[in-house]
């Protein structure tokens, strides 16, 4: 007996969060989104399970119509899902803020599908009409609060790509983000892309199932692949030799020092705090000594003026380095700073159920923020940027303190050391992707502007990574550029410490993605000053200068600045003599320039150009050799019109 049209809808619903239940997990840079969508699809099941249960009740027209606009949205997020899962890792690195649109449109379509579901016509339990509620409120919230990218990895796929010979961290540090640390992954990566070229009908402009996907941009992923297995064979080939080494180390029993041994347990200290005597001990010990009613310090009998536990962070970074020296396994972390309610309400309240950071020393520095003399206040900022600097946990405690406004505020210190460690614990608690919305919330993107302008070295340098941090959101590149950032960065690019050059240049590269800033960019004088950089070999900027002038080149103002700055020297120079990817850069302003310019063709015949575009064709990269190959299609062009 075939279904009724009602039965086939909920046997395709219940079908459908089957399949996306049974889905894999996902191991790319997308799997916060993909694991959060498949958790509140699964929650679906009961709901279909039971109006499949139902017996022979026929569904009211709008009930019906409600479920078929919720079967064709969980198509789509099954389709998307899959291809999360299937697809390029790098790809999606690369691309992350049009996958993250792409899960904030399904989750916008299933909303929208539930709210056409009228559950009051529904015969379900009370609990399953509850938990479908809920599960409602939470596609809501989840609207417009996708993640943010993770800021060192944008950092390091920059880094990849506008210079010529990236720190090997850097590929290390992409190659455990991408999950791509296997020869294993390495093979399965290139099928991706394979995959990806074919279903572009071969790359040459993209189009097919890649929107947007050009022949450069395969490239670029090619040469992010090609540089992950060098690591790879690399990191394979240390791994054997390091496995040796520890094999032998075993047959040791180093003596630990009697500075990292608890003065209570005499055990290898975990997780050192110090008391307000000074002392160190294992947080556990100690907490149990106080816990038992105790007012004196275990080794000095002196009384404690009071029971809070700082974390001797210098020393648990020793004993970390003495245990890796010596083969003994690193310390696990113990437990978390939170007492039981606390751990409760966070949970129940959709937080974060557990984390290593002190909250009683963050709350005093938080009180001294807010109330303190400024040189308190000029203390406790900078204990805030250490604390932020540690690690993650820390980064989330203390923006969930209220730490972030304070800081702020104290942007507009007059005292520059203040200003600079409230810069800078900013930029280390913007790391930490869900702090990014709360800092530009907080007003900060112009009082952060006004550091770069005004600020100590070492605080216009802070500023300038800080913005580049922000900017990693596309909608704060629109607002940095507004709020006038782009002249101190220039500034900062032209006098700064070679440091400060490197962090202006970075984010000079990312805002300029967003058209408005290369405008601004352009106007603001950028072009003369790179020129200058590109042609001071000896500066360190070649790489990052020829990267932001191809990025200028492909809007039509950068291009006419350009033209007046008369780069076509120095390229033609770098064409010739310079590395692989600056050749590359150079060879893509050099066809930007002489496109529909015979002038600027016939000055770079005349400066040889010509035979070491050739050399380049025949040897350069990919993208380079196409570059190459199409300016000497417009000189062959011009010297047959002369010609004739």
């Amino acid at each position: 007996m075939a279904e009724n049209p009602e039965e086939a809808i909920l046997s395709q619903l219940s079908e459908s969060v089957k399949a996306i239940t049974a889905l894999p997990e996902c191991k790319t840079v997308s799997r916060k989104m993909y694991g959060n969508l498949v958790r509140r699809i699964k929650l679906l099941s009961p709901l279909f399970e039971e109006l499949k249960d139902g017996g022979e009740e026929q569904l009211a027209d709008d009930v019906v119509q409600g479920l078929d606009a919720l079967r064709i949205a969980l198509d789509s997020a099954l389709q998307l899902l899959k291809s999360v899962h299937e697809g390029s890792k790098i790809f999606q690195a690369l691309q992350v803020d049009k996958i993250a649109s792409k899960f904030e449109q399904v989750t916008q379509q299933i909303e929208a599908a539930l709210s056409q579901v009228p559950y009051n016509k529904l015969d379900i339990t009370e609990e399953v009409l509850e938990q479908i509620e809920l599960l409602h409120a939470q596609f809501k919230r989840a609207i417009g609060r996708m993640e943010s990218p993770d800021l060192e990895l944008v950092r390091d796929l920059a880094a990849a790509q506008m210079e010529d010979d990236p720190d090997q961290m850097v590929f290390k540090r992409l190659s455990e983000k991408l999950h791509l640390t296997t020869t294993n992954d390495i093979k399965a990566e290139l099928i991706a892309i394979h995959d990806m070229v074919i279903s572009c009908g071969g790359g040459g402009g993209g189009g097919g199932a890649h929107e947007g996907i050009s022949d450069d941009y395969i490239e670029t992923m090619s040469f992010l692949l090609r540089k992950l297995k060098d690591c790879v064979m690399t990191d394979n080939q240390e791994a054997e030799s390091n496995e040796i080494d520890k094999s032998s180390m075993k047959h040791r029993s180093p003596i630990i020092p009697d500075d990292f041994r608890c003065p209570i347990s005499l055990e290898l200290m975990k997780d050192p705090v110090i008391v307000s005597t000074g002392q160190t001990y294992e947080r556990s010990c100690i907490q149990k000594w106080l816990d038992a009613g105790h007012k004196t310090c275990p080794k000095t009998q002196q009384t404690l003026s009071h029971t809070a536990l700082t974390p001797n962070y210098v020393l648990k970074s020793l004993i970390a380095l003495w245990c890796e020296s010596n083969g003994v396994e690193l310390p696990k972390k113990q437990g978390n700073c939170r007492n039981r309610r606390s751990s409760t309400t966070s949970t129940a309240s959709g937080g974060t159920s557990s984390s290593d950071c002190d909250r009683a020393a963050i709350s005093a520095l938080l009180k001294k923020l807010a109330n303190g003399n400024p040189d308190q206040q000029r203390a406790a900022a900078g204990e805030l940027r250490l604390l932020a600097k540690r690690n993650a946990d820390n980064r989330v405690c203390i923006a969930e303190a209220g730490a972030i406004p304070l800081l702020v505020e104290l942007l507009s210190s007059q005292d520059l050391r203040t200003q600079e460690h409230a810069v800078t614990a900013l930029l280390n608690l913007s790391i930490h992707e869900s702090n990014k919305g709360i800092i530009v919330n907080a007003g900060a993107i112009s009082d952060i502007v006004d550091v770069l302008k005004n600020g100590s070295t070492e605080a216009r340098e802070n500023a300038a990574a800080t913005l580049f941090s922000l900017s990693v959101v596309d909608e704060n590149k629109v607002a940095i550029g507004a709020a006038g950032a782009i002249a101190p960065l220039i500034d900062l690019l032209c006098h700064g410490t070679p440091r400060g050059k490197k962090d202006a240049a970075t984010a000079i590269f990312n805002l300029s993605i967003y058209q408005g800033n290369k405008v601004r960019a352009v106007r603001a004088g950028i072009v003369p000053p790179l020129i200058g950089l590109l042609k001071d070999q000896g500066g360190g900027m070649v790489d990052e200068s020829l990267a932001i002038l191809a990025i200028l080149a492909s809007h039509q103002e950068g291009k006419v600045a350009l033209g007046q700055a008369e780069p076509i020297p120095i390229l033609v120079e770098v064409i010739r003599t310079g590395s692989p990817r600056n050749r590359e850069n150079a060879a893509a302003i050099l066809w930007s320039l002489c496109t529909g310019n015979s002038q600027c063709l016939k000055l770079a015949r005349e400066l040889g150009a010509e035979e070491a575009l050739k050399e380049l064709s025949e040897n350069g990269t990919d993208r380079a050799k196409r570059k190459a190959g199409s300016v000497l299609e417009l000189i062959q062009r011009v010297e047959e019109v002369v010609i004739s």
